[in-house]
């Protein structure tokens, strides 16, 4: 078996080191450094703690995607809206979200992969850029196709070819896919594809109450976030990681349960952070505090509050199955439960330090 690292190797990770992968314990024992100045956190929120945080190599990545977007795909033609893009800011997030990725290449395919994914949000699904609701469904199954190739005869593959290069967020996701194709196994780009395919249909449902004003139950809230997730982000923590969990260890149910907590916590964790920003844009919208103050009755700051407690709890429900899979699962095992922990903190961490421009610690 090839021999793993014990920690985060490649830029901007000297100074960090990982235990024993096979030690049950989903905390890493790194330096941790100083949060920035700027974050700041929602009261009560529990989450585990970011393990790197390197603006230089943030930038780097900042830098390689913005060329890679002008001069490979023409994502954001638009000067303002690629001043949006390094706004966003993804470097930062995905050296948060991946701190054991093996080089600043790694760390580009989920960069890439990160910004067409907001990409096919912000063109299909957002009305400021053009997306309707009657041709959404439609939209995101040629977006599919960018990343899971259409077979069909060669009378209509130039066409289809051509559907795919004429649009920016569909040039971007072919171009991003291909990049993550040569880093990753068979096994790996498949779970992405299916991961994108489900995400894809939390985006129709979403779309669906929206166009019908209807804000869900809280129950099937949370059904729709598991789809409508940060799972592909996720789900890419060992390819980035430059490993593999193998395929049938991926699809163990206790695997899958571990997957879907993460991501669905991570998603709530955006839920909150974001809610002012949603409530300040004047359409109708809907989140897990929204869903909560409908059920209940109740007012938004007395729903954020049960919102978080919804949050902490799935993170602790999180820690004891990845616990136990660390535990009994050998490295590998170990290895990828801690990234999921990683990306949590990542995550967070991410969303405290943009409070005061897009984020918000309260209502």
């Amino acid at each position: 078996m090839t021999r793993l690292p014990t920690g985060p190797t490649g830029l901007g990770t000297s100074s960090l080191r990982l235990g024993p992968l096979v030690e049950p314990s989903l905390t890493v024992p790194v330096a941790e450094p100083s949060p920035p100045s700027s974050s700041q956190y929602i009261e009560g929120l529990y989450c585990p703690p970011a393990v790197r945080d390197d603006r230089v190599l943030a930038d780097e990545v900042n830098a390689r995607l913005v060329e890679w977007a002008e001069k490979e795909v023409d994502l954001y033609p638009d000067a303002d809206l690629r001043d949006a893009l390094v706004g966003f800011d993804a470097g930062r997030s995905v050296v948060l979200c991946h701190p054991d990725a093996p080089d600043v290449d790694h760390l580009m395919a989920a960069a890439r992969l990160l910004a067409a994914e907001n990409a096919v949000d912000d063109y299909f699904c957002e009305a400021e850029y053009g997306g309707t609701a009657n041709r959404r469904g439609a939209a995101l199954a040629v977006a599919q196709s960018a990343i899971d190739p259409a077979h069909n005869t060669l009378r209509y593959e130039a066409d289809w070819r051509a559907g795919v290069a004429s649009h920016p967020a569909l040039r971007s996701m072919r171009s991003a896919m291909e990049y993550f194709d040569a880093l990753a196994t068979p096994a790996q780009s498949h779970r992405f594809r299916h991961d994108i395919a489900n995400l894809y249909l939390g985006y129709n449902a979403e779309g669906d109450c929206i166009t019908q004003h209807r804000t869900p139950a809280v129950w099937e809230y949370l059904v729709q976030r598991q789809f409508n997730s940060f799972r592909p982000c996720l789900t890419l923590t060992d390819s980035v990681g430059g490993y593999e969990l193998p395929a049938h260890l991926f699809a163990e149910p206790a695997v899958q349960r571990a997957v879907a907590l993460s991501s669905n916590a991570s998603t709530i964790c955006n839920d909150l952070y974001s809610l002012r920003k949603e409530q300040a844009s004047g359409r109708f919208h809907y989140s897990l505090p929204t869903a909560i103050a409908a059920e209940e009755d109740c007012s938004i700051e007395d729903a954020f509050q049960l919102a978080i407690e919804v949050h902490n709890d799935i993170v602790h429900r999180f820690e004891e199955q990845a616990a136990e899979l660390a535990a009994t699962g050998g490295p590998l095992m170990a290895r990828f439960m801690a990234g999921l922990s990683n990306w949590l903190g990542g995550n967070h961490e991410w969303h405290a330090g943009n409070v005061g421009t897009r984020y918000a610690t309260s209502p």
